[in-house]
């Protein structure tokens, strides 16, 4: 059995075949399942970038750091468990957002910008997602059922509609939001509010939109 050490770093060789986000000119972060993890104990001190525009992700305080287990992230909000990076993902116009997750609480952030005000993806409740960008906010609701371990998808096209995507499904309730959006943290909004409470295997983070990386990023979480 490997020995986790502090300061391990993990890097996967599962491949999953056929498209990689990486394939994408317009792919801004990811954060690769089993892959880029500095652990320290059994604990993540870092998430490297899997891009090559290196947003990495940092914890160094210990009490702050996620759990992990095969590949899985667990946050606990009651510790503020969050990673950030010393730079920021800036989406001006049209996006895609890819992540898998299962959240175990609500009014949680699991995306958003822990310098600038305003600027997050949030569980608001157990059917709704609100993405607040530039202080302005507006809510994604599901057409039916609960959030859990479900690949997600929001992508904002070039006339600033954005839709929700669960489990490979669009859901028909879409919002229009112009503005830059900004990430520099997984867990967090400013200043470490709303904590995030949940798992997290990956994130995949586009600045484009079209119907083909929606479906590839899809098919792809769907794998993990």
């Amino acid at each position: 059995m490997l020995a986790l050490k502090q300061a391990l770093s993990l890097v996967s060789t599962r491949a999953l075949g056929g498209w990689q986000p990486s394939d994408e000119t317009g792919l801004e972060a990811w954060y690769k399942f089993q892959t880029g993890i500095t652990l320290n104990g059994s604990d993540v001190s870092a998430w490297a970038d899997s891009s090559e525009n290196s947003f990495d992700m940092v914890q160094a305080t210990a009490t702050e750091q996620p759990a992990y287990s095969d590949g899985v992230l667990t946050f606990d909000s009651g510790d503020i468990n969050n990673l950030q990076s010393s730079s920021t993902v800036e989406l001006s116009g049209a996006f895609t957002i890819g992540y898998r997750a299962y959240p175990t609480a609500f009014n949680n952030v699991i995306l958003g910008d822990n310098v600038l005000t305003n600027e997050m993806i949030k569980y608001t409740s157990s059917s709704k997602i609100t993405i607040k960008i530039d202080g302005t906010n507006k809510n994604l609701n599901l057409d039916s059922g609960t959030f859990g371990d479900d690949y997600i998808v929001i992508a904002r096209d070039s006339s600033n509609v954005i839709t929700l995507y669960r489990n490979g499904t669009a859901q028909s309730g879409t919002a229009t939001l112009a503005g830059t959006a900004n990430i520099n943290a997984i867990g967090v909004r400013d200043e470490d509010k709303n904590p995030y409470n949940g798992t997290i295997s990956e994130i995949q983070i586009f600045d484009t939109e079209s119907t083909a990386i929606t479906a590839n990023v899809n098919t792809y979480l769907s794998n993990l």
